[in-house]
């Protein structure tokens, strides 16, 4: 990954990628309302998918600390907000991170970073929960790391099957958490009861 802007490399290129879209629906793009749409969605674009341009030792940026706790440290309810790469449609939800440190801890607010860095590209939900999960074994050394993460998808509720109350739950289990039961037990009995989709 680079270490490039928040805006995506070719900008010109896609204000008149939206113009395109926008005009293919028949749409007037000198009226008023849409006149700067194309510029404004490009940049929302840009944000969505900063995370191709960021660097994870940036991300992290050393906030690695020793400490003697080996029991679990869990950090929850951590909001997230992506794209489906199959329809580029958003999905969001939360996650919960455990982990079981091995002589190092890391600063509490690099969790949500480290979501973000790869939530905002183009994911599906399975492989986003194996990224964080790698990530922070990687990063911290840990024993073990369990992430749950509970999604709403855009692409199930605003067209095709149109289910508005379905959710998705995805799991990735490393280290102990995936041989453990009573490490995993522990984990997830910890985390906070999921309130009814409807």
């Amino acid at each position: 990954m680079s270490n490039t802007p928040t805006i995506i490399a070719d900008y010109q290129q896609s204000i008149e990628s939206y113009r395109q879209l926008i005009s293919s629906t028949g749409e007037d793009l000198e009226r008023p309302g849409l006149e700067d749409t194309p510029q404004r969605a490009a940049k929302a674009f840009a944000h969505l998918t900063q995370g191709y341009h960021q660097n994870l030792e940036e991300v992290v940026n050393d906030a690695v600390f020793p400490s003697t706790n080996r029991e679990l440290v869990l950090v929850q309810n951590i909001e997230f907000y992506s794209l489906c790469e199959h329809h580029m449609l958003p999905f969001h939800g939360i996650a919960h991170i455990g982990y079981l440190p091995n002589g190092q801890v890391l600063g509490l607010s690099k969790f949500a970073r480290i979501i973000d860095m790869f939530a905002r590209r183009l994911q599906i939900q399975e492989n986003l929960s194996e990224q964080v999960a790698q990530t922070i074994m990687d990063v911290t050394g840990c024993r073990g790391v369990a992430v749950v993460m509970d999604a709403a998808h855009m692409c199930m509720m605003m067209r095709g099957v149109s289910k508005q109350h379905s959710t998705t739950r995805s799991t990735a289990m490393l280290g102990e958490y995936m041989h453990d039961n009573q490490a995993r037990n522990e984990f997830l009995n910890a985390l906070p009861r999921r309130q009814p989709a409807f």
